[in-house]
């Protein structure tokens, strides 16, 4: 009798956990499947927010089938604890197990509204956007220069009409002032910042902030990411190259920057510049006269005069020798990475071909006869203005 009790509880107790595992292996694939949304959804988590919340957040706007399920992956992945506040874009078809690493990931958000505060070469820009999850589009509300324009009617009450996020979009050939100066007019921003930033040393880029965020903090991450952009370039650098310093290489990265708006060539133009410096030819490029003029206060808003061309200053390279004493801009990723890698050529000269990009050539007979070409465009331009 005993012996058959003993036997049939093993039986049960083995069915038991039989089931047990069977009800584990379906929970984890539930846990992992495609999810139940039909259409991308933003999901706003609160700051002090739970993965509970979360969860009735979820399973009401139809993310996921199961809010339990979800909690209960979220506490076997031990993430819940790093639950981050912000907008986030849940897709179409998304599992529980990736929607809890988009809300526990960097924290940077990816829809919502928010205002975009683009400090540009020649102005700065407030826009106030929202992301259709739909088409995983931003579409655009307000727009205009908080220095020049009336703030348009219905961008307060839009702007307050729910919550934000901000972002200061810095673009590629600011100066260190422009941004300074663009900063102090930010009004979301708090602090100040009493001292310009050596110049070349804020890195083109786009930061998420909150309302209230301290200009001085945002200044130090702008110098923390250039600093790393420009150590990790140094460290790949190419051999050979005419630059004994990473403070070199920055300067060099700035006249790039300013000297073509076309990905494609900047390993062009860094190898004319490059293969100028190896020959002792003065670089002659006009951006660094600008800054002589301007001294990054601002663009110079009209042609150079010859008087100019010829005046020394610690940035004229077409009276000086080698390359200026500072760089004349804050260049972005791909400009210190073409100074610092170069294509192979043989060129010395390049001029504007009339379609944005330019023109290069390896002699002055060569350039000359490409410079011909660029007055005669020119000037058919100017004859049908």
């Amino acid at each position: 009798m005993w012996r058959n009790f003993t036997s049939s509880a093993l039986t049960f107790l083995l069915v038991l956990m039989f089931c047990a595992g069977g009800m584990l292996l379906w929970a984890k694939n539930q846990y992992s499947a495609e999810g139940p949304l039909e259409q991308a959804i933003c999901l706003r988590v609160e700051q002090g927010s739970t993965m509970g919340r979360v969860s009735t957040s979820l399973a009401e706007q139809g993310a996921i089938s199961s809010g339990y399920l979800f909690r209960v992956g979220v506490n076997y992945s031990d993430k819940a604890a790093d639950l981050k506040a912000g907008s986030f874009l849940i897709p179409a078809g998304a599992s529980m197990e990736g929607i809890v690493d988009l809300v526990t990931g960097d924290g940077r958000s990816t829809c919502g509204s928010e205002i975009v505060y683009r400090i540009g070469v020649l102005r700065s820009e407030v826009q106030l956007r929202d992301l259709d999850p739909e088409t995983n589009r931003f579409e655009e509300k307000f727009s205009f220069d908080p220095n020049a324009d009336e703030v348009p009617a219905g961008f307060t009450e839009a702007a307050e009409s729910g919550d934000l996020r901000y972002r200061v979009a810095l673009a590629e050939g600011a100066t260190s002032w422009q941004v300074i100066e663009a900063l102090k007019a930010a009004d979301f921003l708090t602090g100040e910042v009493t001292e310009v930033p050596a110049e070349g040393t804020l890195a083109p880029d786009s930061y998420e902030l909150r309302k209230g965020a301290s200009r001085g903090e945002l200044v130090e991450e702008m110098t923390r990411r250039q600093t790393a952009i420009l150590d990790e370039a140094w460290q790949n650098r190419a051999d050979g190259l005419p630059l004994e310093t990473k403070e070199e290489a920055l300067i060099l990265a700035s006249i790039v920057e300013k000297e073509t708006g076309v990905a494609e060539e900047r390993k062009q133009v860094a190898s004319v510049f490059v293969n100028r410096l190896k020959q002792g030819m003065r670089l002659q490029t006009d951006p660094t006269v600008i800054y002589g003029v301007t001294e990054g206060k601002g663009a110079l808003g009209r042609g150079l005069r010859q008087s100019e061309l010829r005046r020394e200053t610690p940035w004229n390279t077409y009276v000086i020798d080698g390359l200026p004493v500072t760089p004349i801009a804050n260049p972005g990723r791909a400009a210190i990475e073409a100074a610092l890698n170069p294509d192979d050529t043989e060129y010395l000269f390049f001029v504007a071909d009339g379609t944005g990009g330019h023109a290069f050539a390896k002699t002055l007979s060569e350039h000359n006869d490409n410079v011909a070409k660029w007055r005669k465009i020119e000037a058919e331009r100017n004859a049908s203005e």
